[in-house]
């Protein structure tokens, strides 16, 4: 699975993501991409999921698509231009620290 990001300022927003085979859970709902056959394109209305930034693509076996990204305004340089991730295994997808939290002075 391949998953591009677009970043977008949303500092009210976060983003969790989980897979299980071609199952990929998105802040709790899963998303079943196992029926999408080879070469073809499934575009984001159709699915129904607002984190979704454009099409799903399967190309030579892949699942291609690109997410949505919230930061907030602190977000450090990978979550402003996070680069693209490929995930081959199960269970949750590390994602750049977008909301990062200030330590308290002493």
């Amino acid at each position: 699975m391949h998953i591009t990001f677009t970043p977008q300022f949303r500092p009210e927003a976060s983003l969790t993501l989980h897979r299980t085979g071609e199952v990929l859970t998105i802040n709790g709902a899963d998303l079943d991409l196992s029926v999408l056959p080879e070469g073809a394109i499934l575009p984001a209305s159709a699915v129904g999921c607002a984190w979704l930034a454009g099409p799903i693509r399967r190309l030579e076996g892949v699942l291609h698509l690109t997410l949505i990204l919230p930061h907030g305004a602190e977000a450090p340089v990978e979550a402003r231009f996070p680069v693209p991730l490929d995930i081959d295994g199960d269970g949750p997808v590390a994602l750049p620290v977008t909301h990062p939290v200030e330590e308290p002075e002493a």
